[in-house]
């Protein structure tokens, strides 16, 4: 009997033994969990930390360009101007704070009042304002210049004074967003354009925004799509003579201008495309960006359309005739809807900014196409693009759940 029970008793204990084994073998083998995923990064709007990877989705955002429009206008077409871009879909609104408009006539006499409007309305309406700081006043001019406010500052000291007191008036209105110059490629930096200048200008102005708003977003002057010559930089070539002087360190994204008329943004033609000059062609931006290591730095269009009006011929999408210099409003209106789908598939991009609003009164040239790229007409009525463009917008965000409303 007592050998019975002694051998139960080793048959437990060997089973036990077993059980136990078998217990610390599926442990020992078990994979370790696997360590939480790395918290989401911040940082400023175009800092690499705060952007996705080259190829993954990116939002696509939308806004409405003005130029030096807004600040002239009567309190009632200002509001009306605005409510076109809450209409349209947009987020956005890009218009000039002009140095010239502003600080005049004597050094330290300011008229603020008169981007103050522009600013509030904005807020009201939740629109982020992209302020386009250029033009200096005569006082401030290079010697010799005869074009106006398009005369490169002596001194990039005072206009850097002027985007820190501009900073500080309106960071506290919510304008964090600012553009430094416009086209710095073309004569519009003149007398002609001059990369090392104006990266000495864009670094002292990007220190004095961020001296006051550390969290503020920098762009480069958006940049014209051009070839070169006497008095333009092709877009590539300024980009990478600026980026060798260590200007992509001042910005948090940079800025073009790929006008496209009397063609679609989509279409590909034998000159190349200045759409595919984004991150397509072969000298195209992105690359650029990549080679001097800003590989996720956001390229933001701040300008881009279409004019139906000019001193030329016309185009109606189907030929182009010798001379184009415009189109009808039926093809402005397909150009919009595919600057909408054409952008939206590029994760390049990040803002698309339509120019503009409404055909100008305000240029001096009754024959200038600069006249006529608005949505709308000199009355004010909608030309077919306003819907087109707003539908397009509504498009993409309905397929994009992620899209800001």
């Amino acid at each position: 009997m007592r050998e019975q029970t002694d051998r139960r008793k080793r048959i437990l204990i060997a089973v036990v033994g077993f059980v136990v084994s078998a217990i610390a073998t599926v442990v020992a083998f078990e994979p370790a969990p696997a360590p939480p995923a790395a918290a989401a990064k911040s940082g400023p709007a175009g800092s690499d930390d705060a952007e996705p990877a080259v190829g993954k989705s990116r939002e696509l955002r939308f806004g409405l360009s003005y130029a030096d429009t807004l600040t002239w206008m009567s309190d009632g077409e200002l509001n009306a101007s605005l409510d076109d871009a809450r209409k349209l879909g947009a987020q956005w609104i890009r218009v000039d704070l002009a140095w010239n408009n502003i600080e005049p006539d004597i050094p330290g006499r300011y008229e603020w009042h008169r981007f103050d409007r522009v600013a509030d309305a904005a807020r009201a309406r939740g629109l982020e304002v992209l302020a386009t700081v250029a033009y200096t006043p005569a006082w401030a001019r290079v010697e010799g210049c005869v074009k106006g406010l398009r005369c490169a500052p002596a001194d990039p000291a005072a206009f850097a004074d002027f985007t820190r007191r501009a900073t500080e008036r309106y960071a506290p209105k919510g304008v964090h967003t600012w553009q430094i110059w416009n086209e710095p490629n073309i004569p519009f930096w003149s007398p002609k354009p001059d990369p090392a200048a104006y990266t000495k200008l864009l670094k002292s102005s990007s220190r004095a925004i961020k001296s006051v708003d550390p969290g503020a977003t920098v762009l480069m002057g958006g940049l014209a799509s051009v070839s070169s010559d006497d008095l333009h930089i092709a877009h590539s070539e300024f980009l990478r003579a600026v980026a060798k002087l260590g200007a992509l360190d001042a910005v948090d994204a940079i800025s073009y201008h790929p006008y496209t008329y009397p063609h679609l943004a989509s279409a590909r033609t034998k000159y190349g495309s200045a759409f595919e000059d984004i991150s397509a062609s072969e000298n195209n931006l992105a690359s650029i960006l990549e080679l001097y290591g800003k590989p996720k730095m956001p390229i933001w269009l701040t300008e881009t359309g279409a004019p139906t009006s000019g001193p030329g011929n016309v185009s109606d999408g189907t030929r182009i005739p010798a001379n184009t210099t415009h189109v009808t409003e039926e093809f402005q209106a397909r150009i919009a809807e595919d600057l909408v789908t054409t952008t939206g598939a590029n994760p390049r991009v990040a803002v698309l900014f339509w120019f503009a609003d409404q055909d100008s009164a305000r240029v001096k040239d009754n024959r200038s196409k600069s006249r006529y790229f608005g949505l709308r007409r000199f009355d004010g009525s909608a030309k077919p693009s306003f819907k087109a463009l707003q539908k397009a917008i509504a498009a993409y965000k309905k397929s994009r759940p992620d899209a800001a409303g």
